[in-house]
Order: C-alpha cells, then structure tokens, then sequence
C-alpha cells in the first residue's frame, strides 16, 4: 500500500510541474510596446508657477507624459500652467490635490473680453465636473440691436476695425424681448466663481476681473483602483497611450505582475488550484480505499461495538430543539403588499417592492408625472389596496443619491404634523432604482393656483390664502422645533388638498440640525429666488434662512407672482427685490394682486398690509434682524383674528393709497419690528442676479 502511495505522489509531481510549465506568465518585454523603452522618472514632480511638487495623475515638465492619463497632461508657459482640453487651453490658478479640486481660467478671457474664435467652455464631464459654487455666465457677441436703455452689461470690442456691441449675463438666459438677446450673432458660456457673481452684482464693470478669477472643478481619476494595487507592490502609475490602458513602472520597465503580466499571475493561479485540486483529488481516493479496506477488517469488531453502546436514559429523551427559540430573536414587523419584501421595513416605514411600484405607476407612464424637482420625478399611482399614492423616482442609483434618499426617509419617519406630507414608504436601498412612497396630494402645488395651471379658473381669496401661509407657517416652526432646516421652502413645494389644506413636501434638501451649533456650513443649495443672501456669501445654514425663502412664499400670495420672473423689467425679475422696493417707496397697491380686493375691501387692505410688513422683515439681509419662524406663524395667526391691540388700531389711518399705514403700523409679534421710517436701508435689499 505503501508503494502504491508513492506512485500516486510521483503522478500528482509531474502533473503539477507541467501545469506550471503551461500557464508560466508571459514575460515583461512582450506585455507592451511600451515596456521596451525607457519609463523612469515617474518619482518626479512637476512645478510651475503657483504649482509646486505636483504629482499623479498630473503630468509636465520633470514628470514624462508617460507618468499620467493624457487628460491630466500640463504645460507651462511664461511661468503660467496651463491645462489643454479639447480646443481649449485653460490656465490652471490653483491645484488642490488632497481635495482633488482645480480652478481654471480661459486662457483665450484671460483678462480679455473680447474673443478671436467663438468656443463655449466644455470638458470632459467623466473626469472634471464643475463645483457647486459655480454659476453660468453667458456672453453675447455682435449684437445687432439693444435696448434703448443702455444696460450696465455691456461691453465694446472691435473686430476688424469695427465696433460691435456686446452683452453679458448671469445665470439662465432670459426670454425678456427688451433684451433682444436673441439678435445677438453668437453666445458663449463660461462658469464662473460665486465669488465673482457677488463682485459682478456690486460692480457691473468689473467682467475682465470676473473671468480672470475662473472658476472650480473636481477631478476624478478613472485608474484610481489599478493605481492603488500598484502603488501596493512598490510601483509606479503610469499610462500606456497606444494601448489606452495605465500601466505600472518598476524602475525603467513594466512590473510583471502589471498588465499582461497580471494576467499571467492569475492564470498562474488557477493552474496552482488545478494541480492542487489534482493531488487532493488522489490522497482522497487512496483515503477512500485504504478506509474501505480498513472496514471489511474491522466489520465485526465495529458491530461489537455498537450493540454494546450505551442506550440514553428516558429522561434524555424529547423534542430536538426548536428553530422557533431563534425565530423569537427577530422583530415583528408589520405586514406589506409587497411579496419579495414581505414583512420588512426601513426606519420604521413600509419597503415596497419595485415591481409593485411599477405596476401602480403603469410602468412610469410620463402622463401620470405630478411634477420633476432638482433630485427626481414625482408620478401618480395606486397600490394594490386602493391607496392612492405619489412615486419620487430619484434621477440617479449613486452614492450621493443613496445619502439623499436614506435622509429623506430618516426625516419624514420621525416628524408627525398635519401640514407635512405623510410617507407611506421605500424600496430597498439595494433596489433597482430609489423610490419614495407619499400620500398623494390631489389639488397640486401653490404655485399652481397662484400662477400656474390651476391659476385659469380664478383667484384665491384672500382669507385662503392667509390660512395657506398660516400651515405653511406651523409646519416649518414645527420642523425648527424639531432641529430640522428645510431649505428648500417654495410655493412648488407647498401641496393643496381639495379644502386648500397645507401638505408641506419635498424634504430632499433637509438636514438634521445639531442642537449645540449655530448654524452648518455648507456649499449653497436651493431654488434661484428663494435662497438666502447671507447663504451665498458665507455658505452657513440657520434656520433664519428658511424664514427668508418663506418670506418670499408670503410675497408670491400677496401678488400671484412668481418669485423669478425673466419676463419682467430686469430690476423686477427678482420678486424679493421688487418686494422690498415697493414697499420702500410706500407702492405697495403696485404688488399686491388687483384681484384680492385691496382697494375695495378695508379688511383685505389692512391684512395684506400686515403680512407685507412681516415679509419685508423676513426678507432682511441680515439674519438677525428677522423673525423666528415661531413668530411668524404666531403674527400671522393673529393677523388672521384680528386680535390687534387698540393702541394699533387707532394709530392705523386709511387714506387714499397705503402710505398711512405702512409708515405708522407697528408689527404686534415684536417691540423691535421696523416701521416705514426706518426701512430705507441698504441692508435690507437682497442680492438679485
């Protein structure tokens, strides 16, 4: 038996020394046409100007362009670095690598207006995506016509000896035909610094400055994974042009265990296996044999054996354990539809399964969309019980859209408020697509009935209107309460039922807000119009800021209007601004909607007056010269019961137009409201763009 063992050894040998001679790695100087030149000096850096000690993926100057991916290639050029993308050569200003952020320049509007050859500012977007501190500035060349007006966004520059006019500006491109944009011969974009919107805003002359300061991009490296596993065997990361692929530099060569050599490594790998597998394969059948051997000797003996075992005694004897003891561990959940996800929840509400969803949307039949927001479309559906329902559909299944869902979901499941919007529940964040599950709200949006689609079959009272803004009140100084900022507050996130009850929705944005800080910083965020001014200039989140975004809402119920609006005068497309001004210049009769009543009910005029009052205090510039949210769902509620104090009431004189009663009306929530007199203020005009 002995003999035989050896024999099944000496097989199991040669099978396995010739499985390593088969899959033996190709060698390194015939994984590439690369390999055979020369890949050194990829430990160097690369500096010019501004940067210094620059590394992967960068390549330039010291650094071989072999070092790096083509897109990350730099040039210097009288000291400046510069980035080429596409047609277009940027100048890099900054370079943080740790933050894997860049700010660039056109180097074609490098303290220049005035361009050669029209191109507008593209890259590539699977590596370089724009910071959210950038806005969008437009522009416009050879305009054959312009307003009378001429406006401040002007600007001259000559082409072949001739003077052409131009035009620039921020943010979307209007429709206003004052502007007469659309005569212009060519637009060009190019994103800017939210820094450089600010200093535009103070100072329209200052375009040349604006576009010498750049603006920011992230940068991602798609070979990040093959860099990491070479950096992990001592190598360089480098990058093989002809083939496309990066590569890994040991010394002046291509690592073996790189690129075809890590082919090599893993067929290596499973040829070890097989070998292995060979041999285990043939001790296991000498095992066997010599154990089936072993057996017949033994048969009686192990027979003896057994019937000489001991029997357990009666008392041993019973049910073997119940899997049922492991079952008592596991929470009882209550039961759903849903029947892959039966039983399950997250965060306390009901997971659906995806197909459910499907079927009560009708597959997402684009004639049941309620509604699209910055984060998803919001379809209409009805789930197997009846429910009617509205489905969020997230636009993308990343991770920045993971952390957007499991934070709405955390949100709405610990808040309980008859003004908010009930969820009912999810899908799993490891479905095919994130989906949120609402109630559904049946009579749309306020900005529907305000100026929107439902807005054809006639005006809202006024009294419903002010119960509206009194909802909408409770329910964000309920979310305050709760250490929750909405921040994004807007008449299109405010649902009416039937009886025009407040459902507020939309909580996407919403951030828990820690009880021992002030205010959190972050990047802006929001809808154009609504945002906070402080919000863009110092990036810090307070829930002051949703009583400014409010402060609008209260706005757009006193005159149906939307709170931007490009199709008004260009000092009025900015509804708080316009607010303010005509507030400031006693014209509050030229905001409020004609169809309210204003100059024929007395009533009407003196609550409208009042709410005007406590919006142009919501819309101070400074946050601390606003009101709480408590306060003003509480003056608005007393507003509404008219329970103004005599001292007020005889102080109020209506006359001919509202001056009187702006200028002697003193707010009954706060001894420190402002009165006419003192609201001719710098500080009280919001930013407008």
């Amino acid at each position: 038996m002995r003999r035989h063992l050896l024999h099944l050894l000496a097989a199991a040998g040669t099978l396995l020394c010739l499985l390593l001679l088969l899959l033996r790695p190709a060698s390194a100087s015939s994984a590439s046409p690369s390999s055979r030149d020369s890949l050194s000096n990829c430990n160097r850096t690369f500096s010019c100007g501004p940067l210094v000690n620059v590394s992967y993926p960068f390549t330039g100057g010291d650094r071989p362009a072999h070092c790096g991916p083509p897109e990350f290639r730099l040039g210097c050029v009288a000291g400046f670095p510069e980035l080429t993308a596409g047609l277009l050569t940027y100048r890099v200003l900054a370079l943080d690598q740790a933050r894997r952020s860049i700010n660039l320049s056109r180097t074609d509007l490098y303290n220049n207006t005035c361009l050669q050859q029209y191109a507008n500012t593209t890259l590539n977007s699977t590596i370089f995506t724009l910071a959210s501190d950038d806005q969008g500035l437009t522009l416009f060349y050879e305009c054959s016509t312009l307003m009378t007006l001429k406006p401040e966004n002007l600007f001259d520059c000559e082409i072949n000896g001739t003077v052409t006019s131009n035009y620039y500006l921020i943010g979307a491109v209007p429709t206003d035909p004052i502007l007469n944009v659309s005569k212009c011969h060519v637009s060009v974009t190019v994103p800017i610094l939210q820094s450089a919107v600010i200093m535009l805003t103070a100072n329209r002359s200052r375009l040349g400055e604006a576009l010498m300061e750049g603006f920011e991009v992230n940068y991602t490296n798609p070979y990040e994974d093959q860099c990491g596993k070479c950096s992990g065997i001592g190598g360089e990361c480098g990058f093989d042009s002809d083939q496309g692929k990066p590569i890994c530099i040991c010394g002046d060569q291509i690592c073996p265990t790189s690129t075809t050599g890590s082919q090599g490594k893993v067929s290596l790998k499973i040829g070890l296996f097989l070998a292995g597998a060979a041999i285990a394969g043939l001790l296991l059948g000498f095992w066997i044999f010599s154990y089936i051997q072993k057996r017949k000797r033994k048969r009686a003996a192990a027979a003896e054996a057994q019937s000489k075992s001991i029997t357990p005694p009666p008392s041993s004897k019973g049910l073997p354990i119940s899997s049922t003891n492991f079952s008592r561990t596991t929470p009882s959940y209550p039961t759903s539809k849903s029947d892959l996800d039966r039983g399950s929840t997250y965060f306390g509400v009901q997971v659906f399964n995806y197909t459910e969803l499907e079927e009560a949307t009708q597959n997402f039949d684009p004639s049941r969309e309620l509604g699209e927001g910055g984060f998803g479309t919001v379809y209409y559906g009805r789930l197997q019980d009846g429910r009617e329902v509205a489905v969020k559909r997230l636009f993308e299944n990343n991770l920045k859209r993971v952390e957007q869902f499991m934070n709405e979901v955390e949100i709405l499941t610990r808040l309980r408020h008859p003004n908010l919007v009930t969820l009912f529940g999810c899908t799993s964040r490891r479905s095919r697509e994130l989906l949120l599950v609402y109630e559904y709200i049946p009579n749309g949006t306020m900005a529907d009935h305000l100026f929107g689609k439902s807005s054809s079959t006639g005006p809202i009272p006024w009294r419903i209107r002010l119960n509206m803004a009194i909802e909408s009140a409770d329910a964000l100084a309920y979310l305050h309460k709760s250490d929750v900022i909405h921040r994004d507050v807007k008449t299109n996130n405010i649902l009416l039922d039937h009886s025009f009850r407040v459902k507020v929705a939309d909580f996407g944005l919403s951030r828990l807000f820690p009880t021992d800080v002030t205010h959190v910083s972050t990047a802006p965020q929001g809808t154009p119009g609504y945002v906070d001014p402080e919000y863009y200039q110092c990036y810090q989140l307070t829930d002051k800021s949703d009583v400014y975004s409010f402060g609008v809402v209260l706005c757009e119920l006193i005159s149906s209007k939307p709170a931007v609006d490009t199709n008004r005068h260009r000092h009025d497309i900015n509804l708080a601004s316009m607010a303010v001004n005509k507030i400031q210049n006693h014209s509050l009769h030229e905001l409020v909607d004609p169809a309210l009543g204003y100059d024929t009910d007395y009533s009407v005029k003196r609550m409208t007056t009042l709410v005007a009052e406590l919006a142009f205090r919501c819309l101070q510039q400074e946050r601390d010269m606003r009101p709480t949210m408590e306060e003003v769902a509480k003056a608005l509620k007393e507003i509404e019961q008219e329970e103004i104090t005599l001292q007020n009431a005889e102080v109020v004189d209506i006359r001919s137009d509202d001056t009187g009663l702006l200028k002697n009306f003193t707010p009954p929530f706060s001894p420190e409201s402002v009165v006419t007199d003192k609201w001719v203020s710098d500080s009280a005009i919001p930013n407008s763009f």
